[in-house]
């Protein structure tokens, strides 16, 4: 049943990108219409409550200097949480914890490396800042630790910091230039770790995408972008049977269902976007506990190991009264083959160095073993963030794609929310440039 109601934009997905993106049109003053294949908004970014824990889908952090930030404020929505704290922080190497050097003062006290790598660490921390990740963006990590680092023992320390930063394990593949501008980001800025979890950030954009006049319709699946015979937008169908009008349809999802939905994207760009991304992964173990067996000790990192482990209620109100809640990581390299189980083992091994005797405190756990962190790496090859495709489709008029794979601003939800932004932004100009033209 086709719709007489003609939408100036469809926004295809309810995760962060996708409200932010219909927030910004709606702002415009465009009639906006939002459709959300499941019953629940927030995609990745959803909170799950559990006996008084609100666990977020694996570990996350807001970036303080990041662009998502900064679109959230333009959006009316402040994140309140607190900077994690360096204090209390291990870094693991053969089983043995060690300080984890972020300055002067715990690099000069830690027992992770001797002397020589100490001041080759010393040196590298000092020139960060300096770095211009642009002059090696077609380099690998992998290139140009070799080339640059002497102490592998430095490496490997260096290799952690990377992936904390990224949430990525492939050195070989992964840009080195995005991977320093990140992680100068972090040293810099450093991270919220959000009150409330995620599902405040989801929530706060809802409201403001409802506000500005959008319609969201949840529960509702999107089986095609319509399109005319000169391959233009026309509207969209949906599997209870309508078909939308509009001439504008953002994509805010994977760059394999955004493919999909435009007639499997054998005719346009999508399809050679969706076949080139490297997906980002992460296994991740998520542990109420009644109380912390080891107060101070708030985070584990793995030099050895591709392992995470950082009390996220420490910081970010998470947890009931003496309650605590974990949250352990492994980054997962793209060729990972491991076996669910030994990977859970090896995230309870980690808890049982950093916070021996967990079992007897434990309230609520979850094993998430396959969560993809973000939908494309940001790869050597193709110019690291630089080379992901920008929003507008321009193979297929009136279609733009918003998300973590979009855009060459920042990682993560920085790129998320920068991309639908941008989006907006396109859409916006291409309705000036058309009445323009009209009058």
């Amino acid at each position: 049943m086709q719709s007489n109601e003609q939408l100036d934009a469809i926004v295809i997905g309810g995760g962060v990108a996708g409200l932010a993106a219909a927030a910004y049109l709606a702002r415009q003053g465009k009639h906006v219409r939002l459709l959300e294949q499941s019953k629940a908004l927030g995609g990745r970014a959803r909170t799950k409550q559990q006996e008084g824990f609100l666990l977020n889908i694996g570990p996350h952090a807001l970036y303080r200097g990041g662009r998502g930030i900064e679109v959230l404020r333009e959006l009316g929505i402040e994140p309140h949480g607190k900077v994690p704290a360096v204090s209390g922080a291990f870094a693991i190497k053969a089983g043995l914890k060690h300080t984890f050097p972020v300055g002067l003062a715990s690099l000069l006290t830690t027992s992770l490396f001797g002397l020589s790598a100490k001041l080759e660490t010393a040196r590298f921390l000092a020139s960060l800042s300096k770095l211009n990740g642009n002059a090696v963006i077609n380099v690998s990590l992998r290139e140009w630790l070799d080339a640059n680092i002497s102490h592998r023992e430095v490496q490997d320390f260096l290799l952690t910091a990377f992936r904390i930063a990224t949430y990525t394990n492939a050195p070989e593949l992964m840009s080195a230039g995005t991977a320093i501008e990140q992680l100068k980001l972090a040293f810099h800025s450093n991270v919220l770790y959000l009150d409330g979890g995620w599902q405040t950030l989801v929530e706060g954009l809802a409201t403001s995408a409802e506000q500005a006049g959008v319609a969201i319709e949840a529960g509702v699946k999107v089986e095609a972008v319509e399109r005319d015979a000169s391959g233009a937008v026309t509207g969209v169908r949906t599997d209870d049977g309508r078909v939308l009008l509009t001439t504008n349809v953002v994509i805010a999802s994977s760059p394999a269902i955004a493919a999909q939905l435009v007639e499997g994207g054998q005719r346009s760009s999508l399809q050679r976007w969706a076949d080139e991304a490297i997906p980002v992964k992460a296994a991740c173990l998520d542990i109420a506990l009644r109380g912390l067996p080891v107060p101070r000790a708030t985070a584990a990192f793995s030099v050895d190991r591709p392992l995470y482990l950082s009390v996220h209620s420490a910081s970010a109100k998470l947890a009931p009264e003496g309650g605590a809640l974990i949250h352990v990581a492994k980054y997962l390299p793209p060729d990972h083959n491991d076996s669910n189980e030994m990977v859970e083992h090896e995230l309870e091994g980690l808890l049982d160095l950093a916070q021996p005797g967990w079992r007897e405190a434990l309230v609520y756990r979850r094993f998430l073993p396959d969560m993809i962190v973000m939908n494309a790496m940001p790869v050597a090859r193709t110019r690291g963030a630089e080379g992901r495709p920008g929003p507008e489709v321009e193979d297929v008029p009136g279609l733009y794609v918003a998300g973590d794979w979009v855009g060459n601003e920042g990682l993560l939800v920085d790129a998320s929310l920068a991309s639908a932004r941008q989006a907006a932004v396109l859409i916006g100009s291409a309705a000036n440039v058309r009445l323009a033209a009209a009058v």
